[in-house]
């Protein structure tokens, strides 16, 4: 039943714990206000596919072995599509596994650090930050982007690895994509980068956008992929990095490689990928979802940043913490930042009844 594991929680779930949550029992399992509209994790609703959804029931036959050979085919698959050789990928339960192991690989140096804009994701450079990580946060452009030239020149002979979330999160922003190769071959050179695409497939043109081709040039670069977004993968847990053979080497030193990820998972994943007709279903209906967002901010008076991925950041007019409490009250459930002086929300986009369950919320607290 809906709820049953998260209801019986005494304590808030660790994600809630992360920065911009708000944790409230009603968000996350059934209380006295039911959820209508989970806004506050950046999943596709829409997901995962019907052959997604049909391999995993194909699956269950031969989910009693261990999956050394469908781990291998969706590697195969993957590789054969970016121009790559199995030696250059490794797969993870989502890309988290794989930024775990980033973490641990790059504090090895004593006195290493990281460096990331400020916001960004946060899960690579706080875990790098738990473990005796220095973490060098580089405030974002005017136009809430990415400062590269800031982030290159704050390079020392201590940073083992340089982050970069491409379209970030939260900010939804995405950088002009030479630029970024720019970027990338130069500090390659010096310092290993870690490009975090996970929103890659939102874009008009991913491949233009990504930086998988400088992985087949050679370049010190890890490119992290998950399927937890347009795939709809989010509670599937598949994700994978592609790298130079020494890098993906040294990351499998520590993970448990493909181990933890399902029979089920794995064929999922196989079935979704490539599915061009699903991924643009979605896409189109996370467009419409995000244009009805636009048009509800607007009326109400309220900027944003424009989005090139499926979650929009907005300033509010009050304390963003009781903002978020406010639209929790009304079943509705997003997150709050603080940074450039601003409160803000950052609110997901869901199917068009959770928009329009957010924009009635909305509308009595705006």
């Amino acid at each position: 039943a809906p709820g049953m594991f998260s209801s019986a929680l005494k304590r808030p779930l660790n994600i809630c714990q992360q920065p911009g949550y708000v944790y409230e029992p009603a968000l996350f399992a059934d209380g006295p206000v039911p959820l209508k509209a989970r806004l506050f994790a950046n999943e596709n609703p829409f997901g995962p596919s019907a052959k997604a959804k049909q391999a995993i029931v194909d699956a269950m036959a031969e989910s009693f072995r261990y999956p050394f050979e469908f781990a291998r085919d969706l590697q195969e698959k993957i590789t054969t599509a970016e121009g790559l050789k199995q030696e250059n990928i490794i797969l993870g339960a989502g890309s988290s596994e794989i930024i775990m192991a980033a973490a641990l690989l790059f504090t090895q140096k004593p006195n290493a650090n990281i460096i990331t804009a400020d916001p960004t994701y946060e899960d690579l450079p706080s875990k790098f930050s738990d473990m005796k990580g220095q973490w060098k946060k580089i405030p974002l452009t005017a136009d809430y982007k990415l400062d590269l030239d800031a982030m290159e020149k704050a390079i020392d002979a201590n940073t083992t690895l340089v982050y970069v979330c491409n379209p970030n999160n939260p900010t939804a922003t995405v950088l002009e994509p030479g630029k970024l190769r720019s970027f990338c071959e130069r500090v390659s050179q010096k310092v290993t980068v870690f490009v975090d695409e996970a929103y890659i497939d939102y874009l008009d043109d991913p491949k233009a956008n990504s930086m998988m081709d400088l992985v087949r040039t050679g370049k010190n670069i890890i490119v992290a992929r998950t399927f937890s977004k347009l795939h709809g993968f989010a509670g599937l847990r598949v994700g994978y990095a592609m790298a130079q053979p020494d890098m993906i080497k040294k990351l499998n030193d520590y993970t448990n490689a493909f181990a933890t990820i399902s029979t089920t998972s794995l064929h999922a994943a196989y079935a979704s990928y490539g599915d061009d007709a699903f991924l643009k279903e979605a896409l189109q209906k996370t467009m419409q979802s995000k244009e009805y967002l636009y048009s509800v901010l607007k009326k109400e008076g309220y900027e944003y940043i424009p989005s090139s991925t499926n979650f929009v950041m907005f300033p509010v007019k009050m304390d963003s913490r009781q903002f978020v409490q406010e639209l929790g009250k009304r079943g509705v459930g997003v997150r709050f930042w603080q940074f450039n002086k601003k409160e803000w929300c950052r609110i997901s986009i869901g199917r068009m009844d959770e928009m329009e369950a957010f924009a009635a919320a909305f509308k009595e607290i705006s």
